[in-house]
């Protein structure tokens, strides 16, 4: 996707290592999707940390995009290493997904799975992945977060309604911030969007790893 690898770039050029992978049966991650949820991807992010910290460092910066977003709010407080989270697009609550599901609910509660349609992409969804969403408690995860912050949405996000940037917004604690990406779809899929956002995170996230007193 251009948007995360843009991230990445910008980041590097600032002097900031980055490692991007997605998670599990999403883009070059080898995988079933239909195996997975959303305790699944907190676990994949906590095992990225892992070999960070075994091989390199572990991270400081942690930045999910969608659900994804939603993942890094809750694996950010298991990351004694982390100073900041960056969300775009994310939900405030697990159980939003369902919604985006619709007239596939009932097949996959009768079947078990049903195939959908998300952004365009096809995706095989099981009832586990629903039972698995509806036991999460992100507010209460996001309220604990005592991390920097900073919550990226686009008023024009018909996927992720910006009302969820709001209630994330609002259970943070601070230091927090909110940037609305004023033209972006929810993909970003437009260069300039994505390189609005990689710029503002880079600059934003600075201070957050800047040694204290220095400079």
């Amino acid at each position: 996707m251009f948007a995360a690898a843009r991230i990445a770039q910008q980041l590097t050029a600032h002097g900031i290592a980055v490692l991007r992978f997605d998670f599990t049966g999403l883009g070059a991650s080898e995988g079933e999707f239909a195996n997975t949820n959303f305790s699944s991807n907190v676990a994949d992010l906590l095992a990225a940390a892992a070999h960070l910290r075994a091989a390199y460092a572990a991270p400081a910066l942690l930045i999910g995009h969608s659900l994804g977003g939603a993942a890094v709010l809750a694996a950010a407080g298991s990351i004694a290493e982390c100073k900041a989270v960056v969300t775009i697009g994310a939900p405030s609550d697990v159980r939003h997904v369902a919604h985006l599901f619709g007239e596939h609910l009932p097949t996959i509660e009768a079947a078990g799975e049903a195939d959908v349609v998300l952004a365009g992409r096809r995706f095989r969804v099981k009832r586990q992945f629903l039972t698995d969403a509806a036991e999460q408690n992100l507010a209460a995860k996001i309220g604990e977060l005592r991390r920097a912050l900073l919550v990226m949405h686009s008023p024009r996000d018909t996927t992720v309604e910006i009302s969820n940037a709001t209630r994330i917004f609002t259970a943070a604690r601070h230091p927090k911030s909110f940037v609305s990406l004023d033209t972006a779809d929810h993909l970003l899929t437009a260069r300039a969007d994505a390189v609005y956002a990689a710029n503002l995170i880079a600059v934003w996230v600075v201070r957050f790893l800047s040694t204290p007193g220095a400079g």
